[in-house]
């Protein structure tokens, strides 16, 4: 999408959008001392809010930052959270009055935090929330990396994980989504290593391959949810456009740039894709390669008719698999209490804003 957001109503510009290089040059080009840029990205990566915080930084300094910039730490204007697990999940209000979703969840080897992308989807995917009413816009750098900071405020702990799997399609905001990459790694950022990243995409074929051609270090999650064409396009609008023999050979490919293992998503409907034959041509498709299979029972929305498959369901499927040595695991049931599906908050928001 092109229609991303690089100013908003005021003139002003989204600091966090700006890696340390950037706002080096900012400066000696507005008649300051590069070094100062280091001094404003420690203090933004410490979460102040507002360019007053920043008390080592000159006045002279501060003014200009203030006239040119602000500080784009989301407002959270909703939060639930889980009664069964440390999960909770936040409604981020953007400057442009659009909303997007994260959810953060707790765990014993850290915090890890699963944000959005885009406002929107335009995938259509008819299990995910996300894609009803398509993508608005797609979020720059900057707003990633604020949806991250404005929950380790809220936490009051930081975060050290960090799945690329809210709304919207990654690969489809392709060059923002690996400057939030970058910058996200920086060592002058937040310094959350790309083993600690996780991108899931539903598929784009090229930007796969260009992704591989980057040699990032994160993991690669693959939106499957089906072992054939014909069972895939029932349920995901991008099966019309690359099929599977050509998404298996990008992701091929990204292993052997990169070397490391791709997940295969497959979300579980009840009566369309868990069957014993299902998981058998699953099996058949993916043997041998460098993978590791993440089952997934669909959260029911209203929207649509398709129901989860039962537990005896899940656990056939998931024995199939193991038994031709392909590691697989169930997704622990994490904040279903909240909503926590993809989109499923964001567009109960927004109705309730309309009425």
């Amino acid at each position: 999408m092109k229609n991303t957001l690089k100013i908003d109503l005021n003139g002003k510009k989204n600091i966090l959008d700006f890696d340390l290089k950037q706002l080096k040059t900012w400066m000696k080009e507005n008649g300051d001392k590069e070094f100062r840029a280091k001094q404003v990205f420690s203090w933004l990566y410490k979460n102040v809010t507002t360019f007053d915080e920043m008390i080592n930084v000159p006045k002279a300094t501060l003014e200009r930052l203030e006239e040119n910039f602000y500080i784009g730490i989301p407002e959270i204007v909703e939060t639930f959270k889980s009664k069964n697990s440390e999960t909770r999940k936040h409604l981020f209000l953007l400057r442009d009055g659009n909303v997007v979703e994260g959810v953060v969840m707790q765990y014993s080897h850290g915090n890890s935090i699963c944000i959005s992308t885009q406002v929107g989807c335009n995938m259509g995917c008819k299990f995910c929330a996300s894609t009803l009413g398509g993508a608005v816009r797609s979020l720059t750098s900057g707003e990633m990396l604020g949806q991250i900071m404005a929950s380790q405020r809220e936490l009051g702990e930081r975060i050290s994980n960090i799945v690329l799997m809210g709304s919207g399609e990654p690969l489809d905001n392709f060059e923002n989504v690996i400057k939030f990459i970058k910058d996200v790694n920086s060592e002058d950022g937040l310094n959350i290593g790309q083993r600690h990243i996780t991108l899931s995409t539903c598929g784009i074929v090229p930007k796969i391959n260009e992704l591989a051609d980057l040699n990032f270090q994160i993991t690669l999650a693959i939106s499957l949810h089906a072992p054939t064409d014909e069972l895939r396009v029932k349920t995901m609008p991008i099966a019309k456009v690359y099929s599977i023999a050509e998404l298996i050979d990008s992701c091929n490919y990204y292993i052997k740039n990169t070397g490391r293992r791709i997940t295969f998503e497959y979300a579980l409907v009840k009566g369309v894709n868990d069957s014993k034959e299902d998981a058998e041509k699953l099996a058949k498709l993916i043997k041998g390669m460098l993978c590791h299979v993440n089952l997934i029972p669909i959260n029911e929305i209203n929207e649509n008719e398709l129901k989860r498959s039962n537990e005896e369901a899940v656990k056939i499927f998931k024995d199939i698999l193991t038994k031709h040595g392909i590691e697989t695991t169930v997704r622990k049931e994490m904040g279903l209490d909240i909503n926590a599906a993809c989109g499923q908050l964001r567009k109960s928001y927004i109705e309730k804003r309309e009425l």
